[in-house]
């Protein structure tokens, strides 16, 4: 197997919840050697979130946890203590990254801001996370998912007109972040690499959605350009057939509407014929009409068959289309396993469970599960063995609270 690509680079990683350990993990998984510093008492509060494995709510057993932290060595150490910042002070000398994720004031107030941290070591890249970065009239303030989604712009258009906005689900905004602070980390790192000298990266969430791909982006630049000032919208183009309907064994979602698709809509269902009553402008935006090919031929025609059945159809008459998947159909779908997408990760406290695998392929700097998420301060010994202390020292460190 080839060396990874990020093999040799050390990282410090100072974060929780997603964003964070997101960044982190995309190093880690391209061959970083990543030290996940937690909190003594509890670590991470991701540990504590759901969804758990066989639902046993268990600090070990999260699995949003454990999908963020693969590749990791994890190490407990209270930064509030004099001894611990010594300690992290040391384990800085040899680190190339240090990524944290706290609020502006916390890192300067422990006497680890960026400006002490260089001087120790003059390479270290240190990418802080926060919500709205470290400089501006919002830095201190705290914000979730959904309220940097809100204030982002993308909630603005999304839900009914007459009722208050809506936001997607999921943690889309902060997996994003994740994703862009990794960008701008190996940047950074590259850029370190050359000139001899590291930085300081100031990763904003709340900047990070303007370029995250969204309805908010095509509407400001409309507002910017034009002053067209949009609206929530309840409705979508009366054109048919667009959209996710029901099949035999779920639903499938094909976009085969208006007078270049449709013919392919009809191609698809073996009647060609049907553009010449179906396929015209006038009768692509008339609804009676709309209604009729839904009710008598196209529900009909989706219902005798199954999600991967219609699929090929549609892919055969050129079509954008796709199945609805579940979680089971993902982990049985052929292509998947083809690709030898999931992996196989054997954690001490879930047994052997397949995790996502690599969002890339590279053969040259291949991605690669070595090891599971840690358990909380699991290698204690190891990394602060590294800098000379005994197993009699970490004893006493453990007993004063230090690690």
């Amino acid at each position: 197997m080839h060396e990874q690509g990020l093999s040799g680079v050390r990282v410090l990683d100072l974060t929780w919840h997603i964003a964070g350990p997101y960044c982190t993990k995309y190093l880690a998984d391209a061959g970083a050697d990543v030290i996940k510093v937690e909190r003594p008492d509890s670590g991470d509060p991701a540990r504590r979130m759901a969804p758990f494995f066989k639902d046993d709510p268990h600090p070990e057993k999260s699995g949003l946890f454990l999908h963020l932290n693969t590749n990791k060595r994890g190490v407990t150490l209270n930064l509030k203590s004099e001894t611990g910042g010594k300690i992290f002070r040391e384990m800085v000398k040899n680190a190339d990254i240090l990524v944290e994720s706290f609020r502006p004031h916390v890192m300067p107030g422990l006497g680890l801001g960026y400006e002490e941290l260089e001087k120790i070591n003059p390479r270290l890249v240190m990418t802080s996370i926060t919500s709205f970065g470290q400089t501006g009239p919002y830095k201190e303030y705290k914000a979730t998912d959904m309220i940097i989604y809100g204030l982002g712009g993308a909630m603005f258009w999304t839900g009914h007109p007459d009722r208050p906005p809506v936001r997607l689900g999921g943690t889309v905004i902060s997996y994003q972040v994740g994703v862009m602070a990794a960008v701008a980390t190996m940047t950074a790192l590259y850029g370190a690499e050359k000139r001899g000298c590291g930085e300081q990266v100031d990763v904003s969430a709340f900047e990070t959605i303007r370029g995250h791909i969204d309805r908010a982006g095509t509407d400001l630049i409309a507002y910017q350009y034009c002053g067209d000032y949009d609206v929530r919208s309840a409705t979508t183009s009366s054109m048919y057939p667009q959209g996710v309907q029901p099949c035999k064994d779920g639903y499938v979602d094909i976009s085969g509407n208006g007078v270049v698709f449709f013919p392919r809509t009809a191609k698809m269902l073996g009647r060609p014929e049907l553009k010449d009553k179906y396929g015209s402008r006038e009768a692509q935006v008339n609804l009676e009409l709309g209604e009729e090919f839904y009710n008598d031929i196209y529900k009909p025609w989706l219902m005798e068959r199954t999600r991967r059945e219609v699929w090929r159809a549609a892919q055969k008459a050129n079509l954008l289309s796709g199945p609805i998947f579940s979680s089971q159909d993902l982990l049985e779908d052929p292509h998947y396993a083809e690709r030898k997408y999931w992996k196989e990760v054997d954690h001490p406290m879930t047994g052997k469970v397949l995790y996502a695998g690599a969002p890339y392929r590279a053969e040259e700097m291949p991605w690669d599960v070595r090891r599971p998420a840690p358990l909380l301060g699991q290698h204690n010994e190891e990394v602060y063995g590294a800098l000379g202390y005994h197993r009699e020292d970490l004893i006493k460190l453990k007993e004063n609270g230090v690690i």
